[in-house]
């Protein structure tokens, strides 16, 4: 059974890899080149400098997968929205763990505080990353249409979101 983890440094490999793979055969990430080691670890270190959480699932040993948030936007105003991330291996599709990782990825971001998370999900074709988000109690808000051209084609954005622990109901503290 895998677990759920704070990542470390030693898993920027690993997460580095599995990020390639979705950028070269994927449309769930936009980003036509895969980022370096240096430039993911810099990520890495970027989303852990802001107190938001970045997490790994593994099994047996081996990282399988990760997931983290950052600021939905830069301005103050912002402060309690992020967007997630998740993404697994290729061979890890359909075994529950994406939701699994997802789900612990929303409790993390509300125990800092975060009361909104905001999926922004690359291709309104993009199954599995849709029901896993819905399988959380993510709620589809709207679609961008055509926005990113990658793999000679035009690609929407899917918009989800969920609110997490008072949501809007509270001001915060």
């Amino acid at each position: 059974m895998p677990t759920i983890r704070p990542s470390q440094p030693s898993d920027m490999a690993a997460i580095t890899a599995i990020y390639k793979h979705h950028v070269l055969h994927g449309t769930g990430t936009f980003e036509i080149e895969p980022p370096s080691l240096e430039d993911m670890t810099a990520r890495r270190e970027d989303v852990l400098s802001k107190g938001l959480p970045y997490l790994v699932l593994e099994n047996e040993g081996h990282v399988l997968g990760f997931a983290y948030c950052n600021w939905f936007k830069p301005r103050p105003a912002y402060r309690f929205s992020a967007e997630d991330s998740i993404y697994l291996a290729a061979d890890t599709a359909g075994k529950g763990w994406g939701r699994m990782l997802l789900a612990e990825l929303c409790q993390a971001a509300e125990k800092v505080g975060i009361r909104k998370l905001i999926a922004v999900i690359g291709d309104s074709g993009n199954a599995g990353s849709i029901g896993v988000h819905t399988s959380v109690g993510f709620k589809h808000v709207g679609t961008v249409s055509g926005c990113g051209w990658k793999f000679e084609r035009w690609l929407d954005i899917v918009m989800m979101e969920k609110a997490l622990g008072l949501g809007q109901t509270q001001a915060p503290a």
